[in-house]
């Protein structure tokens, strides 16, 4: 089930429903761990079925997932426990390969020798597998570690690993910040719907209106690049990072937001990102969760940058390829990765030469004016259907290629609208005296003019939404 679709629409309401009525008095006179467990269990049995929307066997392969993880989880504290991190950590690695990398490396093993592949059945990818087992590894590695105790009431584990709202895009949950709040009272109150629904409306804002509108014009161009001029394709390279970003910002948008109006609190995944003066800022603005699990349980465990120089800089490549390989089984996904991992190794190797170098706004914007060029053109290979064209493509724009002059209304609004956006942030950042962050323009809804601008945006984003089928982007990672 998608968050942009119309069983969604009465999916939602249900489930806040279901959860209101744990409310009435007949259930606040019960004692609070039946109470909340009442509350979990429809939860659990609402993101099941939010999951399996798609296709139910794969809830098999979830529960299983569950399973693994709480199992080994409970063991950490045994002699065998080294082996149950093991079978933790080995179990859903394999599991991940085989359901979404299997056809990738036949595929490549067949290429580099020559081998003809004579059968191409495809195993079907399941939708978020990536996600949930990220949260299952880190699960089990955090109990090991010590960090967090086992959790031994299932339902709490497998509600960690399956919450319908950040299930199949993220952001990935740790379960140190999740897990704790399935202790607490967490009712449905207006206290926490006001900012939920707010939010929620930003993130179909996003995806609806600015990332679906600009779709058509990317897909467009980028079917037939010959075709346009060098001003297109930029132009298209521009938005489609623009639409990368309000799509998969617009998705942790909906998702954090949902979670709120339930009662329950996700760490937000964005952080405007298009501020970013160096790469190394952007990977912590972009798609958060990501980065810090791969920094926190591949990067660190790899020796970090305690081993010497040599060694830090192959960690980090290492990293940053395994976070393009994340995305997606194939090779244009890898080098993506590959190229941000050179670029943060060339950013620490110039550290001394920039150390001499006056911080000024002006070298500050230039610092940003390069680090969004350099992901817009590595968001090419991210967007191609391969590597050649790509690089075709990335060639026009050099080259400053004859063509079809195609301006697009959509790429240019949403392009305008989201830097309008950042820089408004940052100056609410500076009116407050703190480092550059995003927020919600959150407003009162029990005011008069907080309701008029609430459905006066709601009304905009209805009358402006795009209505052809276009899934997120990031379901296929």
């Amino acid at each position: 089930m998608s968050f942009v679709s119309r069983p969604f629409l009465i999916f939602f309401p249900t489930v806040f429903a279901l959860m209101a009525l744990t409310n009435l008095p007949a259930f606040q006179a019960m004692e609070q761990e039946k109470r909340l467990r009442i509350r979990h269990i429809i939860l659990l049995i609402a993101s099941y079925v939010f999951y399996g929307w798609w296709d139910w066997r794969f809830c098999f392969l979830m529960l299983f997932l569950t399973l693994v993880a709480h199992v080994c989880a409970l063991q950490m504290d045994k002699p065998w426990r080294k082996t149950a991190l093991v079978i933790g950590v080995v179990v859903p690695l394999v599991v991940l390969g085989i359901f979404k990398y299997y056809d990738f490396f036949i595929n490549s093993f067949c290429d580099l020798f020559g081998i003809v592949r004579t059968n191409t059945t495809a195993l079907v990818i399941a939708v978020g597998i990536s996600f949930y087992t990220f949260q299952s590894l880190s699960y089990t590695i955090d109990v090991y570690r010590g960090k967090i105790e086992a959790e031994r009431d299932f339902i709490h584990t497998a509600l960690y690993i399956a919450f319908f709202p950040q299930l199949v895009a993220g952001p990935i949950v740790k379960a140190g910040d999740f897990l704790p709040q399935l202790r607490q009272e967490r009712n449905i109150s207006l206290q926490n719907l006001e900012p939920g629904l707010q939010i929620m409306l930003f993130g179909f804002f996003k995806k609806v209106v600015i990332a679906d509108n600009i779709g058509p014009f990317i897909q467009a161009v980028h079917s037939a690049p010959s075709a346009y001029s060098a001003g297109t394709l930029l132009l298209a390279a521009y938005a489609y990072f623009v639409q990368l970003y309000c799509d998969f910002s617009g998705y942790s948008d909906i998702a954090v937001g949902c979670a709120k109006c339930l009662g329950y609190d996700l760490t937000r995944n964005f952080d405007i990102p298009f501020i970013s003066p160096n790469v190394n800022e952007f990977w912590r603005r972009w798609h958060i969760s990501l980065s810090t699990w791969l920094t926190e349980y591949l990067y660190f465990p790899l020796g970090g940058s305690k081993k010497g120089e040599a060694r830090t800089y192959l960690n980090i490549l290492i990293n940053m390829t395994v976070c393009g390989l994340w995305h997606g089984p194939e090779w244009k996904y890898v080098i993506w990765g590959f190229l941000s991992g050179v670029a943060q190794c060339v950013f620490r190797a110039t550290g001394p030469i920039r150390k001499k170098i006056p911080k000024t706004p002006l070298t500050n914007a230039l610092n940003i004016f390069v680090t969004f060029h350099f992901f817009c053109f590595i968001a090419i290979i991210f967007c191609a259907k391969d590597i050649g064209t790509a690089l075709q493509y990335i060639g026009y724009i050099f080259t400053l290629h004859r063509g079809i002059r195609f301006v697009s209304f959509w790429g240019i609004f949403g392009l305008v609208l989201v830097w309008g956006a950042h820089l408004v942030a940052c100056a609410h950042s500076r009116r407050l005296g703190i480092r550059p962050t995003g927020y919600y323009p959150l407003v009162s809804l029990g005011s008069f003019t907080g309701l008029l601008a609430f459905f006066l945006f709601l009304g905009i984003t209805v009358a402006l939404a795009y209505t052809g089928q276009s899934p997120f982007i990031y379901f296929q990672f």
